[in-house]
């Protein structure tokens, strides 16, 4: 056993384990959020081609058709409206009629991020000019950038695509529905998903209307886009797996090149002391996440930052392997009801997806 001091957090038993999430706390410089701001690397390799429709949800061929045509419509010279009318003493070119944007309405695990980032691939422009990303990686970039230089280093660009787009916060909402105000006079391209309102339950999915009222007078620039369907991810397949043992996850740990191993109260700690715009990087490099004595997370803004840590794992496609109780009880039967109920079973369905991947890396 390595005499090395023990990283707070950090299972005693895996104390010369080669990596631990607990004893990182990166620091992301503002140039790479803006390069950073594309597909994740789930959705490298997705397009419109590799999304299977489900026979019984008409809807969902539909939207393949309808972002295919609006993909096409995007190419040629960037488009630029009101603001940008003067070019070398001409008239710049104008924005085509009808909305630029797209709002893709349905719940979670009906393959929105898939048609999102199909959608971005699609875009007949060079990367770097779209940009895709979350919400919260959008206002982390206005907070880096600051609201001007935002403006101006996405102006250029011919597609922006907002995933899980927070409604949440009024503050935020109305920072981010000014921005993409400013973005639309430049002639960029939108499209978007969103969360659930507190308060909204529903079934798990978001009514377009609530969304084009809360961004107000950005709605005319959307064209509300509907996909109905299960959670794809639950179709057919079992409940959140059983989990391991404490001595099974560590030994995955060891055997497993590059694998991180954190006791889960101590990493639900760490959380609170890293910005989540940082829990992307934080993953960096790691090729499994194993987590010993899973237990339910003891609050509201524990149980939210868990579950951007679990979209950044799943974006990654990072498998997590844990002991403990299985993931569709982290949550609480209040938490669940909820606000942020969306969210929450969010972060069940990816991280049991991801238990699922991790299987393998157990001696049977």
């Amino acid at each position: 056993m390595s005499s090395s001091t023990a990283v707070p957090g950090q299972s005693p038993i895996a104390e010369a384990a080669p990596l631990s999430l607990c004893a990182r706390e990166p620091r992301v410089p503002a140039d790479r959020l803006v390069a950073e701001m594309v597909p994740p690397p789930r959705f490298d390799s997705v397009r419109f081609e590799t999304y299977v429709p489900d026979p019984n949800q008409p809807s969902q061929r539909e939207a393949v058709r309808v972002l295919s045509e609006f993909a096409g419509g995007l190419g040629g010279a960037h488009a630029t409206g009101a603001a940008r009318r003067k070019w070398f003493g001409r008239k710049a070119p104008v924005a085509p009629a009808g909305p630029r944007g797209v709002y893709l309405d349905g719940g979670y695990g009906v393959g929105k991020t898939h048609l999102l980032a199909s959608l971005w691939h699609a875009t007949p422009a060079a990367p770097s000019l779209k940009a895709f990303g979350t919400f919260v990686e959008l206002t982390n970039l206005v907070g880096a950038l600051g609201f001007q230089q935002t403006v101006q280093t996405l102006s250029g660009h011919r597609l922006l695509c907002i995933d899980e787009f927070e409604l949440d916060d009024p503050g935020d909402t109305v920072l981010v529905s000014s921005l993409l105000g400013r973005l639309v006079e430049a002639g960029v391209a939108l499209a978007a998903t969103s969360n659930t309102l507190p308060g909204k339950l529903g079934e798990g999915r978001f009514a377009s209307a609530d969304f084009l009222r809360e961004i107000q007078g950005l709605s005319s620039h959307f064209r509300p886009l509907r996909i109905d369907g299960e959670d794809y991810r639950h179709r057919g397949l079992p409940e959140a797996p059983s989990p391991f043992s404490d001595e099974q996850v560590t030994r995955a740990a060891y055997a497993t090149p590059d694998a991180a191993l954190d006791d889960f109260p101590g990493l639900l700690d760490h959380l609170a002391r890293v910005h989540p715009s940082r829990y992307g990087a934080m993953t960096d490099g790691i090729s499994a996440v194993c987590l010993t004595g899973v237990e339910p997370v003891p609050d509201q803004s524990t149980a939210l930052r868990l579950v951007v840590l679990a979209d950044r794992l799943y974006d990654r496609e990072v498998p997590v392997l844990a002991s403990g109780l299985p993931f569709d009880r982290l949550f609480s039967d209040e938490m669940l009801n909820g606000g942020y109920r969306k969210k929450y079973f969010r972060a069940i369905s990816r991280l049991t997806a991801l238990a699922r991947d991790a299987k393998g890396l157990v001696a049977q």
